[in-house]
C-alpha cells in the first residue's frame, strides 16, 4: 500500500504540483476560446493602468494677430488595480490512500500521483469557472466576487465613465432593421477608441436578446435562400454575421443566473491591441516572492500527526478593460 510519506518525494514539491495544475487539461470558457484577454505574468500584486483624459476640441475662428487659444496639457493619471486572491484547499486523508494499490504496472508513487492530480483537477476547473465569470465581468464594467453581488472591481467607477446603453428594440418592432441598430453600435465603439482602429464588433447576447434577434424580419431575410438559411432552421446557437457585428449565444451560467444577463448582450470590439488584458500574480508562498507570476500554483503540506495531507490551489489575476466605454451594453 502506498505510505504518506511518499509525499516528501519531489514529485510533490512547489515546482512539481504547480507545473501539474497548469497542465491539466483546460475546460475553457468562451472568453479564454476567443483569446480576448492577452495574458502575462507579473512579479508585483499590483497592475497600474494609465488614464489620458485627452479630448478632441474644435479650434474657434480668431482674428489675425490676436491671442490664440490655450491648449493645456494631457491630465494623465495612474489607477492602481490589485491582483485577486483566488486560494482554495484540499484535504487528502491517510484513508483515502490505506488500501490504495498499484493498478496493472504503476509504482505506488505513480498511483499516488494519480489521486493527487484527480484533486487538482477538480480545483483547476473551479479556478477556471472563476476566471471566465471575472473576465465576463470585466466586460461588462463590473466585476463580482462568487456570491454575485459583492464588487471586486468597479471599471466604470474607476475610470470615471457611464456604460454606453443602446435599446434593439426586440421586444416593440418585429421588423426593426437590425443594420441600423448595428451601425450604432459600431459608431459609438468608433468614437470610444477615437483613433485607434479596429476590425468589428462581437456581440456576446444572453438568451432571451438572442431568442428575440434570431426571429427578426431583418435577420431572417438577410440568409434567406443563403446556406446560413439552414442553419437558421436546425440548431440556432450558432454565431452568425450581420451589419458588421458578429452575434453569439453566450452559454456561462452559474445555476439559474447567466454570466450575461438574458435580457441583456455585450458588444466587444475586436482586434484592438491590449483592450483586455490578463495578469498573474506570484503566489504568497516564500518560493514566489519577487518572481513573475503563474496562472495557477499548487502546494502540499502534511497535516497534524501525519493524518493526511492538505492541498492548496491558488491563482491571483485581475482581468481588466484598458477602455470600457469601447463595450456597448445592449438591451432588448
Amino acid at each position: 500500500m502506498a505510505d504518506i510519506a511518499l509525499f516528501n518525494d519531489d514529485a510533490f514539491s512547489l515546482s512539481s504540483l504547480s507545473g501539474a495544475i497548469n497542465e491539466q487539461p483546460f475546460v475553457p470558457g468562451r472568453l479564454a476560446a476567443l483569446g480576448l484577454f492577452e495574458e502575462q505574468g507579473i512579479t508585483t500584486t499590483v497592475v497600474q493602468i494609465e488614464k489620458d483624459g485627452d479630448t478632441l476640441a474644435l479650434v474657434p475662428a480668431g482674428i489675425r494677430g490676436s491671442s490664440a487659444s490655450v491648449v493645456v496639457g494631457s491630465k494623465r493619471q495612474m489607477l492602481p488595480f490589485n491582483t485577486v486572491h483566488l486560494p482554495q484547499r484540499a484535504t487528502i486523508g491517510a484513508d483515502e490512500i490505506q488500501n490504495l494499490r498499484a493498478f496493472g504496472s504503476e509504482t505506488e508513487l505513480e498511483a499516488l500521483t494519480t489521486v493527487v492530480n484527480r484533486r487538482l483537477g477538480k480545483m483547476r476547473r473551479q479556478l477556471d469557472a472563476t476566471h471566465e465569470f471575472h473576465r465576463i465581468g470585466a466586460i461588462k464594467g463590473q466585476i463580482l466576487d462568487a456570491d454575485g453581488k459583492s464588487v471586486v472591481v468597479d471599471l466604470l467607477k474607476a475610470f470615471g465613465i457611464e456604460q454606453t446603453v443602446i435599446d434593439f428594440e426586440l421586444d416593440k418592432v418585429a421588423d426593426t432593421e437590425i443594420r441600423t441598430k448595428c451601425q450604432l453600435v459600431l459608431d459609438a465603439i468608433e468614437d470610444a477608441l477615437g483613433n485607434i482602429p479596429f476590425t468589428g464588433a462581437r456581440v456576446l447576447c444572453g438568451r432571451k436578446f438572442w431568442n428575440a434577434l434570431i426571429v427578426l424580419n431583418t435577420v431572417k431575410e438577410t440568409y434567406l435562400n443563403t446556406a446560413m438559411a439552414a442553419a437558421l432552421r436546425g440548431d440556432t446557437r450558432d454565431a452568425f454575421d450581420i451589419g458588421g457585428c458578429t452575434f453569439e449565444r453566450y452559454r456561462g451560467r452559474v445555476g439559474d443566473v447567466g454570466y450575461v444577463a438574458d435580457d441583456e448582450a455585450h458588444a466587444v470590439p475586436e482586434g484592438v491591441p491590449d483592450l483586455f488584458i490578463t495578469r498573474f500574480a506570484p503566489a504568497d508562498y516564500v518560493e514566489a516572492v519577487n518572481t513573475t507570476g503563474l496562472p495557477y500554483y499548487a502546494k502540499q503540506e502534511l497535516m497534524d500527526f501525519g493524518k493526511g495531507v492538505e492541498i492548496e490551489a491558488q491563482s491571483n489575476p485581475i482581468h481588466l478593460c484598458t477602455r470600457p466605454k469601447a463595450v456597448i451594453r445592449l438591451t432588448v
